[in-house]
């Protein structure tokens, strides 16, 4: 593994990915600093969310690198993938909380699998990090009996149960209203400040996209057409990024 200090905690480069006869993703490439949250955008069926399960390693490219803090992750078996995923949280776009477990019991599992703390350690742990998230009333209840928005929190509080560095969300607003959405990007926000994580944001919410990252990334067909700052969007002569821009206002 290189020296991880002077290494990017998210680099791919070339990334490529097709099914059937449909590229997905035709030769990505992109880095997020340490530190910095990553919006990438796009209308459904561009590959967002896949290059996600490619970063966390659910899906394997057909070509190309992955990089993780340094270390390639493409050719790890799945003991050594493993153990570079506890330091990635991964915030699925429906929460995927187990229906059967309490709230409390959901952001402890991760602990309860991966850590050697005991039962006390963990129920304090998950008790710190539902109170991180505005949950903290709600331990007890299972996630049917609460909303979206709140089982939005407690995934969010569970992927961050082994103390990552690296976030990764799936449409965390999707199917939200716009206060409960907006209440989601504060806490992205938040997040960033008090744990300076490395976040890749997929989302075709660019209002909230504006509102909690730092550089936003956007694809089209398989490929990066424009990033940077919401100006430098707004200001790009393309007519695929004009147009996007008009129908996500």
């Amino acid at each position: 593994m290189e020296n991880t200090n002077s290494s990017p905690p998210i680099a791919v480069k070339d990334l490529r990915k097709s099914f059937g006869g449909q590229h997905v993703l035709d030769g990505i490439s992109l880095q997020a600093a340490a530190g910095e949250t990553v919006a990438i955008l796009g209308r459904s069926g561009t590959g967002k969310s896949v290059l996600l399960k490619l970063v966390i390693g659910l899906q394997t490219p057909d070509a190309g690198s992955i990089r993780i803090h340094g270390q390639e992750i493409t050719d790890l078996n799945a003991g050594q993938l493993n153990e570079v995923r506890k330091k990635m949280g991964f915030l699925f776009q429906q929460a995927a909380l187990y229906d059967s477990l309490t709230v409390e019991q959901n952001v402890a599992f991760p602990l309860e699998r991966h850590s050697t703390i005991s039962v006390s350690e963990r129920k304090e742990r998950a008790r710190q990090l539902l109170a991180g998230v505005g949950m903290e009333r709600d331990l007890g209840k299972l996630p049917s009996q609460i909303s979206g928005g709140m089982q939005k929190r407690v995934g969010l509080a569970r992927a961050l149960a082994l103390d990552p560095d690296i976030l990764l969300f799936d449409e965390p607003t999707a199917g939200l209203d716009p206060i409960t959405a907006g209440e989601i990007g504060e806490l992205i926000v938040k997040l960033k400040q008090e744990r300076k994580l490395t976040a890749i944001v997929v989302t075709h919410d660019v209002h909230g996209a504006r509102s909690f990252s730092d550089r936003l990334v956007l694809i089209n067909e398989g490929n990066i057409v424009a990033e940077g700052k919401f100006d430098d969007l707004k200001n790009n002569q393309d007519t695929f990024v004009a147009q996007f821009l008009r129908d996500s206002a």
